[in-house]
């Protein structure tokens, strides 16, 4: 048998998402501002047909199904910047806070979810271990619009830089003015919406037998 080792990285990341998931759940709309860079996670409740499970799953126990699971970096220690920007392990900014607000703003130009029905938990983590962090939490969870609805996290490509394809995201929630402006997919809603049902069946069946 081997034996247990609280150092390996993969013991390290799960303790860190344990962290996360005792965190306070946030309303989105809400969120009072606060320093740091992490990892966060967002919970649906809302009416959007597709994702019924969630939304009653959240509804029945809040926080236990997220929709989506990112990390915002401390920006000089993915560059090497200055270790002034450094209190001890603390990463002196609003990283994981202004993250967070960019998918807010995002989900209030779209047509078909309101942001009064999404929660948040937000974790500050020493910026060495934010991704494993969220390597981790994605794997555990495998929330719906990181593995299946992905795009949330898209920019604006900018002037002159429309020629590609629109995000999954934008296809299913129209509304952002920049997406509008990329290549329509070949692919429908109603086809994503199948391969939604089919993520969400499997995902709840696992869940159950935990």
């Amino acid at each position: 048998m081997k034996p247990f080792d609280p150092l390996e990285y993969k013991n390290l990341g799960e303790s860190i998402v344990r962290a996360m998931n005792e965190q306070p759940i946030h309303s989105l709309d809400n969120l009072e501002k606060f320093e740091g860079a992490g990892i966060y996670a967002l919970y649906y409740t809302g009416d959007f047909l597709a994702y019924s499970p969630i939304s009653r799953a959240n509804k029945k126990s809040p926080g236990s199904v997220p929709i989506y699971i990112g990390k915002a970096e401390a920006e000089n220690a993915r560059k090497g910047g200055s270790v002034d920007d450094f209190i001890g392990n603390d990463y002196k900014g609003t990283k994981l806070f202004s993250r967070v607000m960019k998918h807010k703003q995002s989900i209030e130009k779209v047509s078909n979810l309101d942001v009064k029905d999404f929660h948040v938990r937000v974790l500050v983590v020493t910026p060495t271990w934010i991704p494993l962090a969220e390597t981790i939490a994605i794997r555990n969870s495998r929330p719906l619009w990181n593995v299946v609805i992905d795009g949330l996290g898209n920019h604006d490509p900018g002037k002159g830089r429309y020629s590609g394809m629109r995000p999954i995201w934008d296809t299913l929630h129209p509304g952002r003015p920049w997406a509008d402006k990329l290549k329509p997919r070949p692919e429908t809603p109603e086809f994503f919406e199948q391969k939604i049902q089919a993520h969400l069946t499997a995902l709840m069946v696992s869940r159950s037998q935990e």
